[in-house]
């Protein structure tokens, strides 16, 4: 199997306000784009399981035209929160890019 970091063009996260998070998938072709927004490893589940979050507070979007997978998720502790340790969300895609679809 590929990973997404092997099918992406570009994985990153960031901050979506001091309480939300981010992920992006950006592909350069529709095959690619196709195989990661069928796979059953990045479902929203999936991606809850990944960042220990509750299935049901994930958010999903497909962006066709711009061929980009986004997933939105709630912080465990609002950003500048003193036990913050990563306050621009930065860090967060890694786990994302290591899946494999």
């Amino acid at each position: 199997m590929v990973t997404v970091e092997r099918l992406a063009r570009y994985v990153r996260s960031k901050n979506a306000g001091p309480f939300w998070v981010t992920l992006e998938i950006f592909t350069d072709n529709d095959a690619a784009y196709q195989q990661i927004k069928d796979s059953p490893n990045l479902t929203k589940a999936a991606v809850a399981g990944l960042f220990g979050v509750e299935p049901a507070l994930v958010k999903q979007f497909y962006l066709d035209d711009l061929r980009v997978v986004k997933y939105s998720y709630p912080r465990p502790r609002p950003s500048g929160h003193r036990a913050e340790n990563d306050m621009h969300s930065g860090q967060q895609y890694i786990r994302l890019a290591e899946v494999e679809v």
